[in-house]
């Protein structure tokens, strides 16, 4: 298992308000997409995963029209 900090944001889709809710958390992980994959289980999505080259791993999920993306950055 490793140990993430996880920010979970979801963009608004009014053109006039930029703001946006964020969640951030710790978590124990052994697979982070089994975890991002079992959060929006049951619900058509799309999901784009990119790995950056510090080691963070971003997930841009687009469900029911709505943009959020899911950021785990290892802690060490």
């Amino acid at each position: 298992m490793k140990y993430y900090e996880t920010v979970w944001e979801i963009f608004n889709k009014c053109a006039n308000n930029q703001m946006r809710d964020v969640f951030i958390e710790e978590l124990e992980l052994e697979d982070t997409d089994a975890y991002v994959k079992n959060k929006f289980q049951g619900r058509e999505v799309s999901i784009d995963k990119t790995v950056r080259e510090d080691g963070t791993v971003i997930y841009d999920i687009v469900a029911s029209g709505i943009h959020e993306r899911y950021s785990f950055t290892e802690i060490p």
